[in-house]
């Protein structure tokens, strides 16, 4: 038995680990460079162990698809006269994030649907958060 795949993903959707970057990149603000997006990208991620170069090949990527753009900053003492590299979410990047949450509620709605609302709280107390049913 063979699979054909018809049709490759769109260019503009994006993986788990992009939509983390991305939703990093959204909570930082003016303040996204590499450094603050690696830790929210770890707090959103937890347990998992994430490398800061995981980020760094991803950052390049998503800027490539032109989701993100980034700039430097101003050199600074603390950084030994060095500048941040920082990011900011395009609205390519938006989009592709908005379509990938909306995605992600149908699929948590299918499945708290099928498992029932217990699970749904259950699950939420297990991942410290509140779920509204």
């Amino acid at each position: 038995m063979s699979y054909t795949v018809g049709q490759m993903a769109k260019p503009d959707s994006i993986g788990q680990f992009e939509q983390l970057v991305l939703t990093a990149i959204l909570s930082q603000r003016d303040d996204a460079y590499g450094v603050t997006i690696h830790a929210k990208v770890a707090e959103l991620a937890r347990p998992k162990e994430i490398s800061l170069g995981a980020v760094y090949v991803t950052l390049d990527r998503l800027e490539d698809k032109g989701f993100v753009s980034s700039r430097l900053s101003d050199p600074t003492p603390e950084r030994g006269g060095r500048a941040k590299r920082c990011y900011r979410l395009e609205a390519l990047g938006e989009r592709a994030l908005e379509e990938s949450a909306v995605t992600a509620k149908r699929i948590w709605d299918t499945i708290a649907e099928i498992w029932g609302k217990e699970w749904a709280r259950q699950w939420g107390k297990r991942w410290g958060k509140e779920v509204g049913l």
